[in-house]
């Protein structure tokens, strides 16, 4: 499984970004899954329901199943977050693997960079940054710059990173 990070400050586009490319990547025969990373104290459940109520009671995991999807929530309690790689560890295997997030973690990254918004790069202080999205004009620099509404170049980019061709050869 190959796996390629977004990464940008908070309202740069990495989710309508990996929203573009999920579609863009599929149509071209790649399996896709994605990871989220978030900083806020966030609930994928309701009060009320069943699911919510046995987590409160204290279960360690519970899961949801339907003819549709199913989803398992692990309560961590006092536990720290788990590492990125016990996460990947847990997903169902696919051709790649979009995160977004993770920012501090190690793996290959794009950052999506939109100046109108008043931050820094952070590519500039990130090593492991290997391309920058952007909606602007930017100097020169020493990753490559794609344009970020260009959904196709950025996905070129990804799969020859990846050393993976433009288009899954299907056998059949």
């Amino acid at each position: 499984m190959k796996v390629f990070g977004l990464v940008g400050w908070s309202g740069s586009g990495k989710t309508t970004l990996i929203k573009k490319l999920v579609p863009e990547l599929t149509g071209r025969g790649w399996s896709v899954s994605t990871m989220k990373h978030t900083h806020h104290k966030f609930d994928i459940d309701q009060p009320g329901k069943d699911s919510y109520e046995h987590r409160k009671a204290g279960a360690t995991e519970v899961m949801v199943v339907s003819e549709r999807r199913w989803a398992l929530m692990h309560e961590l309690r006092d536990e720290p977050e788990p590492p990125m790689e016990d996460m990947i560890e847990v997903m169902s295997p696919v051709d790649i693997l979009l995160i977004e997030g993770f920012k501090t973690h190690k793996h290959s990254k794009m950052e999506v960079f939109r100046p109108s918004i008043g931050k820094t790069l952070w590519s500039k202080e990130d090593e492991t940054v290997v391309a920058i999205a952007t909606d602007e004009h930017m100097p020169p620099m020493t990753v490559p710059v794609l344009d970020l509404n260009d959904v196709a170049s950025v996905a070129d980019f990804i799969l020859d990173f990846c050393n993976l061709p433009k288009v899954k050869e299907t056998h059949g």
